[in-house]
């Protein structure tokens, strides 16, 4: 992949520093075929790294912000991965209005903590309903845990987020672990990825 960026693209250095740690972790534990629906997929830099990566699978970009659209749609013009499908204006919040077909993957990165919860509630809902069955949920970014030190710097993103909308802010992981279990969505892994984010891998009952 060329990572020149293309008009009217969108370019993140965090996404550069973290693309390949999390492909790392998904590329083994997603399907070697099928069909993933990315929600919230924001200028689309990991959607087309990752269907370049995976090329068996069929990988669907969405996002509810319309400068996004654009930056995705650049981007799949320029690295012209034939598995990356155009994007799809989709809000998280909103499941009813979700494509209507059966995916094996759901992919959500770095989402939860710069949303309302309404976002995470229709993100487990839709996924509830997208996905096959056994099929599989991708959450990553920051998270408050139960027993566990938090990090310094998550403290200081959470105030962060909050001092810019007061809805947002990063998430106690056993929230997050019981709304999905609502929606037959149980966690089968957790792991610690760098920069004090989590990868985690829900699996649909």
């Amino acid at each position: 992949m060329s990572d020149s960026i293309p008009p009217g693209a969108r370019a993140s250095p965090s996404t550069a520093r973290n693309r390949d740690p999390i492909l790392a972790v998904l590329k083994p534990r997603l399907p070697a075929s099928g069909a993933v629906l990315e929600i919230a997929a924001g200028a689309g830099e990991h959607a087309v790294y990752f269907a370049a990566a995976l090329p068996g699978l069929q990988w669907r970009p969405t996002d509810p912000d319309l400068e996004a659209l654009v930056s995705i749609a650049a981007w799949r013009e320029h690295q012209g991965s034939p598995n990356l499908l155009p994007p799809l204006r989709l809000d998280a919040a909103d499941p009813d209005a979700w494509p209507d077909a059966a995916f094996d993957g759901v992919v959500n990165i770095n989402m939860i903590h710069i949303s309302p919860w309404s976002a995470t509630e229709g993100l487990m809902r839709g996924a509830e309903r997208v996905l096959s069955a056994g099929g599989v949920l991708f959450l990553y970014g920051p998270y408050f845990e139960v027993g566990a030190q938090t990090a310094p710097s998550n403290l200081e993103f959470d105030l962060s987020l909050k001092a810019r909308n007061p809805v947002w802010g990063v998430r106690a992981l056993e929230a997050v672990k019981a709304l999905a279990a609502a929606h037959r969505l149980g966690l089968e892994e957790r792991i610690a990825m760098p920069a004090n984010n989590l990868a985690m891998f829900f699996r649909k009952r």
